[in-house]
């Protein structure tokens, strides 16, 4: 009887050994399959990139083998709207769709290729997804919402005699009429008056920027891509009338702008790179993923623009920052 034990006990383990040989390989599999993925991007400017080089830079280091097919819009919905059907037809395994319109694009295209999307403010609001806990569909990703009650409560701390923030924003981007809503609720709670005003194109930004100057103390950058694509010029103009400026993210404040407390881009991309491994390698489905923020986030401030407005560096505002040049 000890021996008829032994002998089932050691083909018990041979079993294990075996199904779980079998386990790792099929993993090894999964991570080696070639797969196939178009990336959908709405328009080119810093912000926009960095989520896509988080996002390719993840892959690579969960091992995915993956075939990129990247395409840019330029800011074109009808553009956005022929890449997102070229993918279809070429039956990508993913797209991964970097804005808002871009997602939507991808959204009508196909229900049944798996769509991640990044960089969009509010995918409830812009119809991607029934809930940001219940997508209910083959889409899901990240969202760029920023912290904004923290950002604009940095005027009240660099000035408390600020009372109008000025905002550029994009009139046909539903991104960026939720942030203008969102703006004048927390500008309110802290005794401020947002003054938006509404671009078609980035030709009108000169125009916007001279009636803005003249109308506002201060002005607040929102993630909007005429605003991202057109930074230099805006800061240009902002930081000519020595008006403190405060943007909702870093490429902001690389582009020009005083400072900061908002989202990295690369590390969103990163986030959804990882929500990419879930469904390309796990085989989880995007309607099983919930929609994700931002987990990281950091104070920048631009050193040259701070010295420029004479703003001592040991400021409360400016506590935990990292100072760039």
């Amino acid at each position: 009887m000890k021996i008829s034990r032994i002998v089932r006990t050691v083909a018990k383990g041979f079993i294990v050994g075996v199904l779980g040989i079998g386990l790792v390989s099929t993993n090894i599999k999964a991570q080696e399959k070639k797969v196939v993925i178009g990336i959908s991007q709405f328009a080119e400017h810093p912000a926009l990139d960095a989520v896509r080089k988080g996002f390719e830079d993840e892959l690579k280091n969960q091992g995915i083998n993956a075939d990129i097919i990247y395409k840019n819009a330029q800011a074109d919905t009808g553009v956005a709207g022929l890449i997102a059907q070229k993918f279809v037809s070429d039956k990508v395994d993913l797209i991964f769709a970097i804005a808002t319109i871009s997602a939507q694009t991808a959204k009508q295209a196909t229900k049944d290729i798996p769509i991640l999307f990044s960089a969009v403010t509010d995918p409830v609001y812009s119809q991607l997804v029934d809930s940001m806990e219940n997508v209910g569909g083959n889409i899901t990703g990240t969202t760029d919402a920023t912290p904004m009650d923290k950002q604009l409560a940095l005027f009240k701390e660099l000035n408390p005699n600020i009372k109008k923030i000025g905002i550029i924003y994009n009139t046909s981007e539903s991104n960026s009429e939720i942030q203008i809503d969102q703006a004048k609720k927390e500008a309110q709670k802290l005794g401020l008056e947002i003054v938006p005003v509404g671009v078609n194109n980035i030709n009108d930004i000169p125009q916007a920027m001279s009636s803005l100057s003249k109308k506002s103390d201060a002005f607040y950058g929102i993630t909007d891509n005429i605003v991202a694509s057109s930074i230099g010029l805006i800061s240009k103009t902002v930081n000519k009338q020595n008006m403190l400026s405060i943007g909702a993210e870093e490429a902001h404040v690389k582009g020009g702008m005083l400072m900061t407390n908002g989202l990295s881009y690369y590390e969103l991309g990163k986030q959804t790179g990882l929500m990419a491994k879930k469904i390309l390698v796990d085989g989880i489905k995007p309607q099983d993923i919930p929609v994700e923020s931002s987990k990281v986030t950091k104070k920048v401030v631009n050193e040259k623009i701070m010295n420029k407005l004479k703003i001592e560096k040991n400021n409360s505002a400016f506590e935990g920052a990292e100072f760039i040049k």
